[in-house]
């Protein structure tokens, strides 16, 4: 990577303003909160949904949640950074012990649609959060492309792919997963099943491997 690696993910972790917890048990209260206010700016959207509503759902006094979080901006801005987290170590260890990167697309594109249809309201957080806290939005992004772009220089590294504008090609990548997650996840109906998902994931890597040359 370029001179700029590292920077969006030390931005990311300046962006928090939550008032970390000390103990296991804050931990999990903090845990609580963000799965709550998921939910919550989910169904309701940002402005709608409220402090209160994220304090029943989490099952918590309404002044626990402002041990931890000043506004509702600093709870979005959380939310965020906790969904980038978690995503970004997923897709990490599912190819932690695959050398093909053809390969390890394959299986990062199926756990990156399959932890969207147990989240199915990433979208519209991520949407929001350009509005309400464009910096994060921005971040969150441009750490996954940082990530995106060591692994394509380690796959040239070891020869398992061909050399080339890694950043352009790493936003490219993202762009289609973006995308794939919103028309078949997001946009999906009831009958979308495993093995459809599969189909579609086959397809992209097919266009991966081989691109659109006749």
């Amino acid at each position: 990577m370029n001179q700029s690696s590292g920077l969006a993910m030390e931005s990311l972790k300046n962006l928090s303003q939550v008032l970390a917890p000390k103990t296991k048990r804050g931990e999990q209260t903090l845990e609580k909160i963000l799965n709550a206010a998921e939910i919550e700016f989910g169904e309701k959207g940002f402005h709608e949904g409220s402090i209160t509503g994220i304090a029943y759902r989490a099952g918590i006094a309404q002044g626990t949640f402002y041990l931890y979080f000043k506004c509702k901006e600093d709870v979005l801005r959380e939310l965020v950074l906790y969904i980038n987290r978690t995503i970004r170590s997923l897709l990490s260890e599912s190819v932690i012990n695959v050398e093909d990167r053809i390969e390890a697309e394959r299986i990062g594109l199926r756990t990156f649609l399959t932890y969207i249809r147990k989240h199915p309201h990433l979208y519209r957080i991520l949407q929001e959060s350009q509005f309400v806290d464009p910096e994060v939005h921005k971040a969150y992004y441009m750490s996954f492309s940082e990530g995106y772009q060591q692994a394509l220089k380690q796959a040239v590294d070891q020869e398992s792919i061909r050399d080339g504008q890694l950043e352009n090609w790493s936003w490219a990548i993202m762009g289609m997963m973006h995308f794939i997650g919103q028309r078949y996840i997001v946009w999906g109906d009831q009958a979308f099943t495993d093995e459809s998902l599969d189909a579609v994931v086959d397809s992209i890597i097919d266009l991966l491997k081989f691109g659109l040359k006749r």
